[in-house]
């Protein structure tokens, strides 16, 4: 089996795995108990904050451990929507469906949204956010990473548009496909929130966290306890939350080798599908403004989705897009963007690389994509010519 599709979820790690199942075993009792394993939990759990924390450069009581990136998402746009008169938001168009359907939510309930202009790989126009900052933007929501096309936008460049316009609007940024794959110091811009997901990283599912700026307040999605500064009550899912920690700290020790490792992948790739496949568009930016772990792709009158099939009869798996939206028939709101000619708009894949990929599996993968494609593109030809 050859797995890329490191995007819509990692392998956690052996070590991951074996943390989660020492929790389980001894470190069960909740956090919020008085008693002794109530209180070594509420060790454990305040440790964890930390680690986080200190891997993107954050004060502890700053980060708010939620069920992943989707709750993240929506915790900091509808609390910060709550606490605000004004009724605009700034946003792009290439948002996760999270963000993106969100604040399609508000815009029924009578927000006036701006869509940021954006180039051919959906690098926003810091001109076109000058141009919409006013008064009465509540919120600016951007993703860092497109996680379709892995698209960079320029986070400190977009902070000192902000600053220097003197906004008082509320900025989030979705960071899901950014956490642990870029070198990242929240603290060096101007972001008020931050979202990230244990299962991008090689930790478990169904845990995450958001990075809330102390001096910002927002209000709770949902009411109960006092947990996470009461923005996120429920009785926290401990487990999940030392394993994630555990995969932050073999990142904060290994990241970079395997970042350089998948840099190199992503460019022979690119190398040889470049040089040997015609009729093929690259979406995603081959350059630093690029995401080293994803490659977005479309080959011309290919569906994508046959494409993945014929992939995966032979153990290879990569997906055509966002794995939250894959049951949505649309077109890729993302490639819609960047406007994509009609010949590749459905003839996307999207290949997402993890330090556990080899050259040798990329050259294998390659080998049998281009196959793939030349025996697909004999049966369009096949029929065109009966027809």
């Amino acid at each position: 089996m050859i797995y890329l599709d490191n995007c819509s979820t990692t392998r956690p790690r052996k070590e991951v795995i074996d943390e989660i199942s020492l929790a389980m075993a001894e470190n069960f009792s909740n956090p919020s108990s008085l008693h002794r394993l109530g209180m070594i939990a509420e060790k454990s759990l305040k440790s964890a904050r930390e680690t986080i924390g200190d891997f993107i450069g954050v004060l502890s009581d700053e980060i708010i451990f939620t069920s992943g990136g989707t709750e993240s998402n929506n915790l900091a746009i509808q609390g910060a929507l709550k606490t605000k008169k004004e009724k605009h938001i700034i946003t792009t168009r290439i948002e996760h469906p999270a963000v993106l359907n969100t604040i399609k939510d508000y815009e029924l309930r009578g927000y006036e949204i701006t869509y940021l202009e954006n180039d051919q790989f959906g690098r926003i126009s810091l001109d076109s956010l000058r141009e919409a900052l006013k008064k009465e933007t509540a919120l600016i929501a951007i993703i860092h990473i497109n996680n379709e096309i892995g698209t960079i936008q320029d986070l400190e460049g977009i902070s000192k548009v902000i600053l220097k316009a003197n906004s008082k609007a509320f900025f989030h940024v979705d960071g899901v496909q950014s956490f642990g794959k870029i070198p990242l110091l929240l603290k060096k811009y101007n972001i008020d929130s931050y979202s990230f997901s244990s299962h991008k990283v090689h930790g478990p599912k169904g845990v995450g966290g958001l990075y809330l700026n102390s001096q910002k307040k927002i209000k709770p999605l949902f009411y109960g306890g006092s947990q996470e500064r009461r923005l996120r009550p429920g009785t926290e899912n401990l487990e999940g939350v030392l394993g994630f920690a555990r995969a932050v700290k073999i990142l904060a020790n290994k990241g970079d080798y395997e970042r350089n490792k998948v840099e190199k992948l992503k460019k022979g790739l690119l190398d040889l599908v470049s040089s040997q496949i015609g009729d093929v568009k690259i979406n995603s930016p081959s350059d630093s403004t690029g995401s080293p772990y994803i490659v977005n792709m479309s080959f011309k009158d290919i569906k994508g989705e046959v494409l993945l099939h014929y992939l995966e009869d032979k153990g290879i798996f990569v997906s055509t897009g966002s794995a939250c939206s894959s049951k949505n028939k649309d077109k890729s709101h993302v490639l819609r963007a960047i406007n994509l000619s009609k010949d590749y708009l459905d003839s996307s894949i999207r290949i997402c690389f993890s330090y556990e990929n080899t050259l040798e599996e990329v050259e294998y993968m390659f080998k049998v994509l281009k196959e793939s494609i030349e025996d697909i593109r004999l049966v369009i030809k096949g029929r065109w010519f009966i027809g």
